[in-house]
C-alpha cells in the first residue's frame, strides 16, 4: 500500500561522484527519498561500484538521496520531463508507472515473505512487460518490507481502530480503502510531515514497517504496533525507458544483471533488518500486540478481501486479482499439506 514507508526523506542528499565522470559515456541520474547512511543506499552504493567497474567508468549512476528530488511523484515527474532518468521508489511510486501494479500493495494479501517470492516467482514477467509498456524498465524489486499500524491506543480487533486519528499518505487509493474498509476516516499528509502530526496530535497513528518507523523517528510518538502486517510494501528500481534504450547492449546487459543481484540483496537485508527493528522498538518502550487469535486473523483477511475488491476496476482489474488470490490460495494449500 504503498505504504512506502521504508525510505526516509529528512536527511541530504548526497551524489555519488567519481574521479573518471568526465570520461564516462553515461551517466543515470538516480534519486530515492531514502537517506544516505541506510541499507538502501548502501546497497545503491554496491550497485553503482558494481556497474561501474564492470564497464571500465563508462556506466554510473550520479544519485540524489535522501529526498531532494521530492517524494515519488515528484522523482517521477521530473524523470518524465527528463530531468532524472532513475529511481528507487516505493509502491507508491510504482502506482505513478501504472496503478495495476498496486496489487502488490493490496491490504492484507501476503501473510508470509514465502507466498510475497512465489507471487513474484508466478508474474515477475508479466509486470515487467506492464513497467516497459509504460516507458520504465524494472532493474530489481526493492521490497520495504511489512507494514503495521502503529497507535497510542491499544489495537487488537479492527473495532479498536476507530477513535484513531490514523494518518494516509496523501493521494494513496490503497491506504484510503485499507482503512475506510476498516472503518477509518484517514487523514491524508505528506510523508514529511507525519512526524510533526503525530507531535502535534493531529494525527496519532500511523502505518509503516517497523524499520521505517525508526529511521522516520515516528517511534517517538507512539506507544503501540499492533502485529498483523497491514499489507507488504512494495519497491523498485527502475529506469526510463527512453535512457536504457540509449544505452549499449553490452552495457544494458550489465546494468540489467546487476540489478537483480543487488535489489535481491537488499530484499533480503531488508527483511532481516525489518524483523531487528522490532526488537529495537519493544527495547524503547513501545509495546508489541501480538493478534494469536485466530477468529480476529480471520477477520482482518476477509476485510482485506474487501478492501481489495473494491480496488477492483479501479487500480487493476478483477481478473488479475482473481489470478493472485488463486495463485496464493494454491501456494497456501500445498503449503498446509506439506510434512
Amino acid at each position: 500500500m504503498n505504504l512506502r514507508l521504508s525510505p526516509a526523506l529528512l536527511l541530504l542528499s548526497v551524489s555519488l561522484g567519481s574521479p573518471d565522470l568526465a570520461a564516462q559515456e553515461q551517466t543515470i541520474k538516480f534519486a530515492t527519498v531514502a537517506p544516505e547512511g541506510t541499507t538502501w543506499m548502501n546497497t545503491m552504493r554496491e550497485f553503482d561500484t558494481a556497474i561501474r567497474k564492470e564497464s571500465g567508468g563508462r556506466l554510473g549512476f550520479k544519485i540524489y538521496a535522501g529526498g531532494v528530488q521530492g517524494e515519488d511523484k515528484d522523482v517521477m515527474r521530473r524523470i518524465r520531463r527528463g530531468q532524472l532518468h532513475s529511481a528507487g521508489i516505493t509502491g507508491f511510486g510504482i502506482g505513478e508507472i501504472s496503478s495495476t501494479l498496486r496489487i502488490l500493495d493490496a491490504p492484507f494479501l501476503f501473510r508470509t515473505h514465502a507466498e510475497a517470492d512465489y507471487l513474484h516467482e508466478t508474474f515477475d514477467d508479466e509486470f515487467a512487460r506492464e513497467f516497459e509498456s509504460n516507458g520504465f524498465i524494472l532493474l530489481g524489486w526493492a521490497e520495504v518490507g511489512f507494514a503495521y499500524v502503529f497507535t497510542n491506543t491499544p489495537v487488537r480487533k479492527p473495532e479498536d481502530l476507530g477513535g484513531t486519528k490514523m494518518w494516509m499518505w496523501e493521494g494513496d487509493q490503497v491506504a484510503e480503502a485499507a482503512f475506510r474498509t476498516l472503518g477509518v476516516t484517514p487523514i491524508p499528509l505528506s510523508l514529511v510531515d507525519v512526524l510533526t502530526s503525530l507531535q502535534t496530535g493531529l494525527i496519532d497513528a500511523a502505518y509503516g514497517t517497523p524499520l521505517s518507523s525508526i529511521a522516520l523517528q515516528w517511534y517517538t510518538r507512539v506507544k503501540y504496533m499492533t502485529h498483523v502486517p497491514l499489507a507488504n510494501v512494495s519497491g523498485a528500481v527502475v529506469v526510463a525507458k527512453k535512457k536504457f534504450d540509449a544505452l549499449p547492449p553490452d552495457l544494458q546487459e550489465i546494468l540489467l544483471r546487476n540489478g537483480k543481484i543487488y535489489m535481491d540483496k537488499l530484499t533480503r537485508l531488508s527483511r532481516k533488518e525489518n524483523e531487528e527493528a522490532i526488537g529495537t522498538l519493544r527495547r524503547n518502550g513501545v509495546e508489541i500486540i501480538e493478534v494469536d487469535d485466530p477468529g480476529l486473523r480471520e477477520r482482518y483477511a476477509e476485510i482485506g478481501k474487501k478492501a481489495r475488491e473494491s480496488l477492483a476496476g479501479v487500480l487493476y482489474s478483477k481478473e488479475l486479482l482473481d489470478r493472485v488470490e488463486s495463485t496464493l490460495r494454491e501456494y497456501r494449500q500445498r503449503a498446509a499439506e506439506r510434512p
